[in-house]
């Protein structure tokens, strides 16, 4: 499978939201797994049309331009804070003018499921209110790689 460019596919998004449509876009890497695999699922994106909530998946663009589809597990002073469900480290900063759009429906292992689903709900709860401890172990041992690897940069760079 060729790998999309979203930026070459922004004005077809845009054009697609002003129609009032979705745009469906396939899964890329494993950081919303277990919920959203690669070559396996695919989300509909729709125009934010009201504020978004914790829980929600938007898509968006970082400020190095790579496009991302993570949930928002929080809110700041500076904008939402993103994580993705494989993933422990919070993203912060990301504001209403990097939101593209927003999954509505999710295509799971060929079923549809709205993001009003019940089940999903569950999953999005359990999901946001874990987002602190759910890897704790990753957590430490990410943390020890950086204290090491720092500690070895530093006793080279003397």
């Amino acid at each position: 499978m060729n790998k999309i460019n979203l930026a070459d596919l922004l004005p077809f998004i845009e054009e697609t939201f002003d129609k009032g449509k979705e745009f469906k876009i396939p899964i890329t890497g494993t950081s919303m797994n277990p919920l959203l695999f690669q070559g396996r699922d695919y989300v509909l994106i729709k125009k934010v049309d009201n504020s978004l909530k914790i829980g929600d998946i938007p898509l968006y663009r970082r400020r190095d331009n790579s496009f991302i589809l993570h949930r928002i597990v929080g809110k700041d002073e500076k904008g939402y804070i993103m994580c993705g469900d494989n993933q422990f480290i919070l993203e912060y900063g990301i504001t209403d003018e990097n939101i593209i759009g927003v999954v509505s429906k999710m295509n799971i292992d060929g079923n549809m499921i709205s993001v009003d689903d019940k089940k999903y709900i569950k999953h999005k709860e359990k999901y946001v209110r874990n987002v602190g401890t759910r890897y704790p172990l990753r957590r430490f041992r990410y943390k020890m790689h950086r204290l090491l690897k720092n500690g070895r940069t530093e006793k080279t760079d003397k």
